[in-house]
């Protein structure tokens, strides 16, 4: 069963994926120039953090990534971590793939065989971990 709004016993109004890296420039790059994200908010000496929030318009969901003045852990556990974005058509996931190879992004082999059978190209951010591009919505 899908449904448009939050379950009614959750309350939560945002989500918020936070990740460390100790390459916040490049990480800026890539998700927002390479791939087309939007930058909601950026700051910078909090509490020794500086970060930026990445996402689309209006959405209530986003990217934080900080990076921290004594370091951040921020390589990926694993080829299995994935972010994945589900485009409206192939072709505008295939802009998305130009773009990224514009930049100079190659793709990736995923892990799981899920994704290339079903037509998902991947790519690894500058930490390492994978945003995998699928061409349509799975429900």
């Amino acid at each position: 069963m899908t449904t448009d709004t939050w379950s009614s016993t959750l309350g939560v109004v945002q989500v918020r994926f936070a990740r460390p890296t100790d390459r916040l420039d490049a990480m800026i790059r890539f998700y927002a120039d390479g791939l087309g994200l939007n930058e909601l908010h950026r700051f910078e000496n909090h509490e020794g953090y500086d970060g930026v929030m990445l996402g689309l318009p209006g959405a209530d969901y986003h990217l934080e990534f900080t990076t921290h003045t004594d370091g951040s852990p921020g390589d990926a556990p694993s080829a299995d971590n994935l972010l994945v974005l589900y485009f409206a058509s192939e072709a505008k996931m295939y802009e998305t793939v130009q773009r990224l190879g514009e930049f100079g992004a190659e793709p990736v082999p995923t892990e799981n065989p899920y994704w290339a059978a079903n037509g998902a190209i991947a790519f690894a951010d500058p930490d390492g971990w994978q945003v995998v591009l699928m061409p349509q919505p799975v429900f």
